[in-house]
């Protein structure tokens, strides 16, 4: 099995970060715009269809709010996995910063370098937008499904 592990600090606050990276049906519009086109959010899966153009149908595993933290599972679409888990988290840095952990585990390994690839760009995506993005409210409670 493949491991694709990335890990960046983003200029944010994690609680900025985790209101994005948990509004899991808004990733073209919040977290990843240009790179994701268009999110459709069914009960616990949602349809993610990237600039070129492939699209994938991912399943919910689990939203924690405490933890910061979103797991998600490939299971049909464009791409043909025949297993893959992922999850992303904002953990707090120095400084009021936030360290973005993007963990991703692929069947078969032929998937690995360019799931990597869709990692790496998307990093540098996410990275820009959240950096770009203004303070979340205090007040604000994240969205995309209920806390586990």
């Amino acid at each position: 099995m493949a491991s694709i592990h990335k890990e960046f600090i983003i200029d944010a606050r994690p609680e900025a970060v985790w209101a994005v990276l948990s509004d899991y049906g808004a990733v073209h519009e919040r977290l990843a715009p240009g790179f994701v086109i268009d999110t459709h959010l069914g009960s616990d899966t949602r349809t993610v269809t990237f600039a070129d153009g492939t699209i994938v149908l991912e399943r919910l595993v689990d939203l924690d709010h405490e933890a910061r933290r979103v797991a998600y599972t490939v299971i049909g679409g464009s791409l043909h996995p025949s297993h893959h888990h992922a999850s992303m988290q904002a953990l707090p840095e120095a400084g009021g910063r936030t360290r973005f952990v993007w963990h991703t585990d692929v069947l078969p390994d032929a998937l690995a370098a360019p799931i990597a690839e869709f990692v790496e760009h998307g990093s540098t995506v996410i990275r820009r937008t959240l950096e770009a993005a203004p303070p979340a409210r205090p007040d604000s409670a994240p969205t995309g499904g209920p806390a586990r």
